[in-house]
């Protein structure tokens, strides 16, 4: 049976570790604060905010939202960014995507300022992500995967790793994060031939391939007897999530029931990823204050 990676853990420790932070920033009279710019009422995008809110303020962390209609015109929206951006007692910004089609998505990822980008979204903190440095911050859900790996021990040195997706929200920064940490790292995507091939080939495999349940049994490789999480069997990290209503209930991409028995150590979907991304969100906000002090 394979080793539960659950959320609930780390996502708690992290916490502790922001709110810690958020204690001596106190000292210095500086509340670190998110704002939350949301435009409409999408239901993937309320659920995540009401977790945000409730792990920030578990962190000290103090929220603000800034809600817009789903027909806001371009200019008071950028209006709204822009106030976000230079109001000095906001850390950090979460800002939902997509954008409805009137406003210019790009544009409003660019013009987020870098320093208080605390979900990854803008060129600046991609480049940090690239080329491992501190400007910026990784988008919320890579750092997660990460995190998840460091609190179970799971060390990615010498590892190969095979990250399934090519996004810069979770699939190619991730594939930087491991290769920080000294992995092996294979980025498969659509136009990768025979994906199975390479994924049971790897130690690791992340799961950010945004179909789900696309991922099943052929994907991994029979699990050696007696192999654990730091042996030779597989470690695999689900970030999808998506209601499947057939079976009434969220599911990652990986079909967990062919998976589970195969792998040495597997994230469950949902109680995986989802809880530690909202706590590595309040930790952002929490050292994107800090930075401002130092």
């Amino acid at each position: 049976m394979a080793l539960l990676l659950k959320g609930a853990p780390v996502a708690a420790a992290l916490t502790e570790l922001a709110e810690q932070k958020t204690s001596l920033l106190k000292e210095q009279g500086i509340v670190p604060s998110l704002a939350i710019l949301r435009v409409g009422e999408r239901d993937d995008d309320l659920s995540y905010e009401r977790g945000a809110m409730k792990r920030c303020g578990k962190a000290g962390v103090r929220t603000v939202q800034a809600v817009l209609p789903e027909d806001v015109s371009p200019e008071v929206f950028f209006r709204t960014l822009d106030d976000l951006n230079r109001d000095p007692d906001v850390h950090g910004i979460l800002m939902f995507r997509p954008l409805p089609p009137q406003l210019d998505g790009e544009k409003a990822r660019q013009m987020l300022e870098p320093a208080k980008d605390v979900d990854g979204c803008t060129d600046g903190s991609l480049a940090g992500v690239f080329t491992g440095t501190a400007s910026g911050f990784p988008p919320c859900t890579a750092r997660a995967a990460m995190e998840l790996l460091k609190y179970y021990g799971i060390d990615p040195k010498g590892k190969r790793a095979a990250v399934i997706g090519r996004s810069l929200v979770i699939g190619r920064p991730v594939a930087m994060l491991l290769m920080h940490a000294n992995a092996t790292v294979t980025v498969c995507h659509t136009r990768t031939v025979d994906v199975p091939s390479v994924t049971r080939d790897a130690d690791l495999v992340i799961a950010a391939s945004g179909q789900m349940e696309s991922i099943g049994a052929s994907y991994f490789r029979p699990l050696s007897p007696g192999a654990g999480a730091d042996g030779n069997g597989q470690v695999v990290i689900d970030v999808g999530i998506g209601w499947n209503e057939a079976k009434q209930k969220l599911c990652g991409d990986v079909r967990f029931e062919e998976a589970e028995p195969l792998v040495s150590a597997i994230t469950p979907v949902p109680g995986g990823v989802g809880a530690v991304t909202s706590a590595v969100l309040a930790l952002h906000t929490v050292e994107a204050a800090l930075r401002r002090v130092k």
